[in-house]
């Protein structure tokens, strides 16, 4: 006989973000690169403190960023493939992980654009179960306990299952 799994306990992938950190002309190129991508329009992150040895100001452009929550599948397996499917134990955290992609020509099926260069991204992964929506909402705010947070082993153990991901 087996045993019912609660449907509350199931984990899900609630997004994908996919990032690039740069100044002026490298940002456009990370810009066009992340727009290329994902087919969606990323955006750009500024500076909210001065770091006077990067000569970063408020305000200063620094970054791009696209978030998808819908049609990441087949993206998500090309860029688990640029890394060999293969990821480290310390890169995981609670209910997400991140890994980083050197150079976009390693993503299969994407070819090397003159306009934009030899260029790397980073890819953060976010995972939820059922009720996250109650610590995050405006308005009837309530607390989930801690039981509802997605550890690393469980995320381990999610990767593995479904998309056969090794980990170091």
């Amino acid at each position: 006989m087996t045993e019912k799994q609660n449907p509350m306990r199931e984990i899900k992938i609630e997004k994908v973000v996919l990032s690039v950190g740069a100044v002026g002309d490298k940002l456009e190129k990370g810009y066009k690169l992340l727009k290329m991508l994902t087919g969606k329009n990323p955006a750009k992150t500024k500076s909210r403190k001065r770091i006077p040895a990067l000569a970063v100001r408020p305000g200063l452009e620094i970054g791009a960023v696209v978030t998808l929550r819908k049609d990441y599948d087949d993206l998500l397996r090309k860029l688990l493939i640029t890394v060999d499917n293969t990821l480290k134990r310390k890169q995981m955290s609670e209910n997400n992980f991140s890994f980083g992609i050197k150079e976009y020509i390693e993503i299969p099926g994407v070819e090397y654009q003159r306009e934009i260069g030899i260029l790397g991204f980073d890819v953060t992964l976010v995972f939820k179960r059922a009720g996250r929506r109650v610590r995050l909402k405006k308005i009837k705010q309530g607390k989930i306990p801690k039981r509802q947070v997605i550890t690393r082993e469980e995320l381990i153990k999610f990767m593995e299952d479904t998309f056969q991901t090794t980990f170091k």
